[in-house]
């Protein structure tokens, strides 16, 4: 199987299934002398795990990350990283009844059709449970970002059609409340909402909001690894994901130029914009204000309702997904999009290096 792997110079590569023996990525292009010990990345680890609140799957993991290799003495060696989580309470029994059957709004009957197979338990590599592995190896690309005074803090900011209000917005309380929001009585509602939904054996979408401060000028590159095309590549990937959007985003379709351009200014010496409709990138490049991205969620295709199906010998039939399934995606993929973002970033900045002379002069001139 190929695709498994994501980024240019900063490297990673996920293995593992929702229900194998465990899951876990290899890192490779971090460069040698970070700090990284396994509690770094265990903050990070334990904001997706499952089980936290009534609004995630209660499956009962720990996800206590490993680190195989690439870490001595506390510091980073330059070789790859090795970062492992063994799975520890898999109910295989629960998919036992569909191993025939494809289930609405899954990859089953796509991956049957490409592989010829599939791993009916929990979706097998298809499952959300992938993303442990890439949370990980955010983890790491965060320690990176740190140190040149970047953060990434992603949230959400709808769940349905309950929106955040921005008069109300406080970063702090999206870690206070099960959905994530920076918003106290918009999350309440939110809340409400998914009591229901649960009651009624649906789920719910949303939306996430990922700013990153302290990226300079000039990152990405003109054509392909556009910056915002590179970020929309690493958190379309990311299961769920149906729409990406920057800045204004498709509200831009609307306005006038007059209106949808960010006038420049000069302050202290430093240019700055007037506005940010942009979201931080101008032709694929970053222009050194705040990057603003949107990821859009589908609901979790998992409930417990009654759908319309097939089996794999064409045969018309209904299913009833039974097991432990999150009525939301949006909380836990919160710290996902925050690690593809920082993971991206960090292959980017490190691609960057080489685009002046200048740049390889001060590492190589005496």
């Amino acid at each position: 199987m190929s695709g498994s792997t994501f980024g240019n110079i900063f490297k990673i590569t996920t293995w593992g299934e929702s229900h194998g023996k465990g899951l876990g990525v290899v890192i490779d292009g971090c460069p040698a002398g970070i700090p990284l010990c396994e509690e770094d990345i265990q903050r990070d680890m334990d904001r997706r795990k499952p089980g936290q609140s009534r609004f995630t799957t209660q499956r009962s993991e720990a996800d206590k990350i490993e680190i195989m290799s690439g870490v001595f003495e506390g510091k980073t060696t330059g070789t790859p990283i090795s970062l492992m989580v063994l799975n520890t309470d898999q109910r295989s029994r629960d998919y036992s009844a569909i191993c025939d059957i494809y289930r609405p709004g899954h990859a089953d009957y796509g991956f049957e059709t490409k592989y010829g197979f599939r791993d009916y338990r929990g979706g097998g590599r298809s499952s959300a449970r992938e993303t442990l592995a890439r949370v990980a190896a955010g983890a790491v690309a965060r320690k990176i970002l740190t140190q040149l005074g970047i953060c990434v803090d992603a949230y959400t900011v709808s769940v349905n059609d309950i929106m955040i209000d921005r008069n109300n917005f406080d970063l702090n309380e999206r870690f206070n409340n099960p959905v994530v929001m920076p918003d106290k009585n918009a999350a309440e509602r939110a809340a409400e909402l998914l009591d229901k939904a649960i009651k009624s054996l649906d789920s719910v979408g949303g939306v996430i909001e990922c700013k990153v401060t302290g990226l300079p000028a000039g990152i990405g590159e003109p054509v392909f690894d556009k910056l915002d095309a590179s970020l929309g590549r690493a958190i379309f990937s990311i299961g769920a994901v149906k729409g990406v959007e920057f800045g204004v985003g498709f509200e831009a379709a609307k306005l006038f130029g007059s209106q949808n351009n960010d006038p420049f200014f000069s302050e202290n010496g430093e240019i700055k914009k007037r506005t940010n409709n942009s979201g931080g990138v101008l032709g694929g490049i970053s222009d050194g204000s705040e990057l603003i991205l949107k990821a859009a969620f589908k609901p979790t295709p998992s409930i417990s309702q009654p759908q319309y199906t097939v089996n794999n010998k064409n045969e018309n039939t209904q299913i009833e997904i039974k097991g432990r399934h999150d009525p939301i995606v949006v909380p836990r993929a919160v710290i996902v999009v925050e690690a593809m973002t920082a993971i991206t970033l960090v292959d980017l900045l490190l691609m960057n290096m080489s685009a002046k002379i200048e740049n390889v002069k001060k590492i190589y001139n005496k």
